[in-house]
């Protein structure tokens, strides 16, 4: 289909049905559902608990450059491409992004209709960070991974997220790159070594006929499939180069990845770096280490490596930084991890410093974002009189605290902002909308923003829409890079024309 057939004239910037807020018929994304959808919760101990070799990695270190190294050689012992790189000879091609899918929810399968619909003719699809929650099980793929985009008809590559390594990477490499080993950490050494090695959460057993039998089922057509060459890799075309690096566990890239990476970036052709996890998100900057020096940004920022955009997952929504680097040239860097999993919260990105304010671009908008957690947070509750907040009193709140305008233009009887209530103020506090600073403090502080992700947003699920859920679409010709961000919001009327909530479009040459 046109590229340009494929989104709503209507977008959360421009109306508030454009974000979701109001459903004429419910989304078709039920039908595709399994007849038993398995009951996943992050408020559930259990599932904390299946995750904590998170903890441990950063707390005892993480051993996922070492249990890389080993799996690595055994991809290049048995004949990996060389380089890690798959070759493409046209120019011109397409394909779709999406991040931190794998729930196997409704969240995860209201975004397969406009999917399909916004990038169902691309060459191929990138899956980046956490393909399967919630800790990567080789036996969760067949619900997680094949069924959901059973209908997508070109290939599909990954890079892993830290959920995905919880299991030691095995159900990952098993699946994208037809590995099965058991690269088992190295002991950990020191006076506390037995905690780690008694908690730490081994992988699995690999069913290899049961994920052959849903792999067959579900996703066996000829065009389908591809075995990527490792868990970083890049796949290079006459007018660009797509170099996906694998972050592991807490962010850090081994010395034999940093030293791929600066290799496969040398060069003067344009190149776009895909990774585990944001250099810059909620207005920080996050440039990923590599072991025995540098960092992926400084890689990403050299001039001679002539990139033009980074993205990443990791973080369960959409942000777009255009960054002006010291020699002139524009990096965009993006975040994409919304494709199916529990939504981050926006309002609490700060007042953006990295890059201008008006520059700055997030979905779902801020005074969305507050507007749907207020509600949440009303239903727990109990008290949806005091907590509840209409997406025109959020976003009057959050503007009043960041000092900033709405990306949706609510105005007031006389045509000015509309002045937020002491109710929706101090729900916005208590929510963890920042102060911008040019406002004098109040005499209430909340702690909101200072508390873990898992205990704001990983809590915050939730199974209906709006979802406020994204996907990118991606389209290359000889001169240009055209990035669009569609938003998949769970209702019926915005399934086929998924709304394009923004859009750059990047020159090569």
């Amino acid at each position: 289909m046109p590229p340009e057939a494929v989104s709503s004239p209507d977008n959360s910037r421009e109306s508030e049905a454009g974000a979701g807020w109001v459903c004429q018929r419910p989304g078709t994304f039920d039908e595709l559902l399994p007849e038993r959808v398995a009951d996943f919760s992050w408020r559930r101990p259990r599932v904390l608990w299946r995750s904590r070799n998170d903890v441990l990695a950063r707390l005892f270190g993480d051993p996922s450059n070492d249990i890389r190294r080993r799996c690595v050689a055994a991809l290049r012992d048995r004949g990996a491409p060389a380089a890690f790189t798959v070759h493409r000879a046209d120019p011109e091609f397409s394909f779709a992004l999406l991040g931190d899918t794998g729930e196997g929810d409704r969240s995860q399968y209201a975004v397969v209709p406009p999917l399909l619909n916004a990038a169902g003719d691309t060459d191929f699809m990138v899956i980046v960070s956490d393909v399967v929650y919630p800790t990567g099980d080789s036996a969760q793929y067949p619900d997680k991974f094949f069924r959901p985009y059973k209908d997508y008809p070109a290939p599909i590559y990954a890079v892993p997220g830290n959920h995905d390594w919880y299991d030691g990477l095995r159900g990952f490499l098993h699946v994208f790159c037809d590995l099965d080993a058991d690269c088992a950490p190295p002991p950990w050494r020191g006076p506390l070594s037995f905690l780690p090695r008694m908690l730490w959460r081994g992988p699995g057993e690999v069913d290899g006929a049961a994920l052959a039998d849903a792999r067959g089922r579900y996703r066996g057509a000829p065009g389908q499939r591809c075995v990527q060459p490792g868990p970083y890799w890049a796949i290079d075309a006459p007018s660009l180069r797509v170099v996906a690096v694998d972050t592991g566990i807490d962010g850090v890239v081994d010395r034999d990845q940093g030293r791929w990476l600066r290799e496969v970036s040398a060069g003067p052709k344009p190149k776009l770096l895909v990774t585990g996890k944001p250099l810059y998100v909620d207005d920080e900057h996050h440039p990923g280490e590599i072991e025995g020096g540098g960092t992926i940004d400084d890689v990403v920022r050299d001039p001679a490596h002539h990139y033009v955009a980074a993205i990443g997952g990791d973080v369960h929504n959409y942000q777009r930084y255009p960054l002006r680097t010291e020699d002139g040239r524009t990096i965009q860097y993006i975040v994409s991890g919304g494709g199916g999993a529990f939504m981050h919260a926006t309002h609490t990105i700060p007042r953006t410093r990295v890059v201008d304010e008006d520059d700055f671009r997030c979905y779902p908008l801020r005074g969305d974002s507050l507007s749907r957690y207020s509600k949440l947070y009303g239903r727990w509750l109990r008290l949806p009189r005091l907590f509840e907040l209409t997406p025109a009193e959020a976003a009057a709140a959050v503007e009043h605290r960041l000092g900033i305008r709405s990306g949706r233009g609510y105005t007031d009887s006389e045509g000015g902002a509309p002045v937020p209530s002491r109710r929706a103020r101090l729900v916005a506090a208590m929510l963890g909308v920042p102060r911008d600073g040019r406002h004098r403090p109040g005499r209430l502080r909340f702690p909101v923003r200072k508390l873990p992700q898992r205990f704001r947003s990983e809590l915050a699920d939730w199974d209906d829409p709006p979802f406020f859920k994204s996907f990118l679409r991606l389209d290359v010709t000889g001169s240009s890079l055209r990035i669009r961000c569609h938003a998949a919001t769970g209702c019926g009327d915005q399934e086929t024309a998924p709304p394009c909530e923004d859009e750059v479009t990047i020159p090569l040459r």
